[in-house]
């Protein structure tokens, strides 16, 4: 097969016929017959997943992978790339919000540059002035705190080679950031600058984009351990200091602490202790925690295609 396009649903219901279309539609240009149309169903709580299986009646290039229940955007994705079976992977969401047809602008940027992955870039953040600024905080902080050079207001839509799409597969996190994913797997890799629109809502609420944060930075670095390390180091080393000072003044000047002086320099100093040395074994922990848990990102409850298709 030469071409799979890997879309994920959640509360899609009003996009799905249109993107289908679309979608097929930008395939037949670029491959004609030879391409598969893989959307999964993350836990929708509409009717997303009825209008999909509605529609594997009607075509037989669609395939609806059907979660077992909400797993989560990234996760989502990684299963339908998991099954996308095509030479090129165009992974896109569905609402509309980016445009199938980007597929074919892609492709000639990939051909023209000679990579394995075109991606989609904002010049500009859709939203309001708070969207856009938290957004830009997140990338700022993702960078500082992994390394990572993720570059600033990627879109989902990218077009993909097998080789780099077997590549990104061979991640095994539970805990994924898909996008720090995307840049670790390394490739030629190349931007491509487009509009996004404003179809629907965002459903990441400041608390949901905190923990995405919190998430992606946690996948990709142990600093936020090194930074508890250090931490519990310096307070240590404060107290330590003021203790000297506390000598000095007793046994220079003459000058007892007080009883209060004494019992918060010995909170600080056991404080700062204890702090250091969970660092230290949490640095240890964290290296485990991740290796040691082995379930399933996700678990796929059925999978809906056509019956000329599964014939």
């Amino acid at each position: 097969m030469k071409l799979s396009i890997v879309a994920t649903l959640y509360k899609s219901a009003p996009y799905i016929e249109e993107f289908y279309q679309r979608a097929s539609a930008s395939a037949r240009k670029l491959v004609g017959e030879d391409f598969e149309i893989v959307l999964v169903n993350d836990g929708s709580p509409d009717n997303s997943l009825d209008i999909a299986i509605t529609l594997t009646g009607q075509y037989a290039h669609l395939v609806v992978i059907d979660l077992s229940r909400n797993f989560g955007h990234h996760k989502a994705m990684m299963t339908g790339l998991a099954r996308a079976a095509g030479e090129h992977v165009f992974l896109i969401d569905s609402d509309l919000e980016e445009e199938p047809e980007w597929l074919l602008n892609f492709y000639g940027q990939m051909m023209e540059d000679g990579c394995d992955v075109v991606f989609g870039t904002q010049e500009k953040r859709k939203g309001g002035a708070f969207e856009r600024s938290t957004g830009a905080a997140f990338y700022k902080i993702f960078r500082k705190m992994t390394g990572i050079n993720q570059p600033d207001n990627i879109v989902t839509a990218r077009l993909m080679t097998r080789r780099y799409v077997q590549a990104l597969l061979s991640h095994r996190e539970r805990e994924l950031n898909i996008g720090g994913l995307w840049v670790i797997t390394g490739f030629k890799q190349s931007s491509q600058l487009v509009n996004k629109h404003s179809s629907s809502p965002t459903s990441y609420t400041l608390s949901r984009k905190f923990s995405h944060l919190v998430n992606a930075v946690t996948s990709f670095s142990s600093l936020p351990l090194i930074y508890t390390f250090y931490s519990g180091l310096l307070i240590s080393f404060s107290a330590i200091l003021y203790i000297a000072y506390l000598l000095l003044r007793y046994y220079l000047v003459s000058t007892p602490p007080s009883g209060y002086t004494s019992l918060i320099v010995s909170i600080w100093l056991f404080s700062g202790l204890i702090i250091f040395f969970l660092g230290v074994q949490g640095i240890y922990l964290s290296k485990i925690f991740s290796e040691v848990k082995q379930r399933p990102y996700t678990i796929i409850r059925h999978v809906y295609k056509s019956a000329t298709e599964a014939g």
